[in-house]
């Protein structure tokens, strides 16, 4: 498993030699500690399974981080459903998890992977349980991307229902598909367009606004003014993929400017180095970010404004 070994090369920046099971690690003193951690947890982790390459790439995030938390936010967070036990894998996921814990309202930002919407599920799942809350709303804008609503089969709920399909598909693995369904049902959970929010306030809730990158001001206004006591409410978005029309700012870029020093609200702000899904997509955002900059750079009226 050769392979295995230059993956961990690359990710952590040292050079392994071995003979058998004896291993020499070479690298700096931080990089070779946590080099010789991985291996012996993924020795550890071969009495029970058959490690691929992907499996490698999450004990990666664990293991070998370009960065520690700040002193304060070391903690361990992890969150306990009926299906295991879910923690964070990076520096920011466990800081956004604490957040969760420690905010009434909380922002995660950044690209798509870095498991902004699923550990928001995972801490609302943990808090209905728990009895921590009484109900979990599910919220995301009716925007097009690239598709028109109008042609979708189905009232508006059934349009929208697609688009809402990253929660079920956290919520199915977490509490199951019958209990999800029953909990639908009964209204425990609830599935909410964000247009029809306007004039509700939600009280002893989890509330997760979903792709809010989609909003605009007056949206987002209207749905942080929603929020009553005991409840929580965790907002999630990708600034750099905005579907909104042109000339219409996003209300998740200008939250960010207004509220980000605000007493009682939380921003977590992600990085490629946070994402969980195969290499190549943390690669893929680098580049998208590099090209970015270029263009900016060679714009003399972008440097102006």
């Amino acid at each position: 498993m050769d392979e295995h070994l230059r993956q961990i090369e690359r990710r952590c920046g040292i050079e392994i030699n071995n003979r058998g099971n004896s291993f020499r690690i070479i690298g700096t003193s931080k990089s070779v500690e946590s080099g010789g951690r991985l291996l012996t947890q993924l020795y550890e982790a071969t009495r029970q399974e058959l490690l691929s390459p992907e499996r490698i790439h999450l004990f990666l995030q664990d293991s070998c981080l370009e960065e520690e938390l700040e002193e304060g936010q070391t903690g361990e967070i992890s969150i306990k459903t009926k299906r295991g036990i879910i923690r964070g894998r990076s520096p920011n996921q466990r800081l956004y998890l604490s957040n969760i814990q420690a905010h009434d309202i909380n922002f995660g930002v950044g690209p798509a992977g870095t498991g902004k919407t699923y550990l928001a599920v995972a801490s609302a799942v943990a808090a209905l349980e728990q009895e921590r809350a009484r109900r979990l709303v599910l919220v995301r804008p009716a925007v097009e991307a690239g598709e028109k609503l109008g042609y979708l089969p189905g009232d508006i709920i059934q349009k929208i229902d697609p688009y809402l399909r990253p929660l079920y598909d956290a919520l199915y693995e977490m509490l199951g598909f019958e209990r999800v369904a029953r909990l639908v049902e009964r209204n425990i959970i609830e599935i909410a367009p964000l247009a029809f929010m306007r004039g509700r306030t939600l009280n002893e809730a989890c509330i997760i606004l979903d792709e809010a990158q989609n909003t605009t001001v007056e949206q987002m206004k209207m749905f942080l003014t929603r929020i009553g006591f005991g409840s929580t409410a965790v907002i999630t978005g990708d600034i750099t993929q905005t579907d909104l029309p042109s000339g219409k700012r996003s209300g998740l870029r200008h939250v960010i400017d207004i509220l980000s020093k605000e007493e009682g609200i939380s921003f977590t702000f992600f990085k490629s180095r946070d994402v969980v899904r195969h290499p190549l997509v943390k690669r893929i955002l680098d580049a998208y970010e590099r090209s970015e900059k270029s263009v900016a750079s060679d714009d003399p009226g972008k440097r102006s404004r």
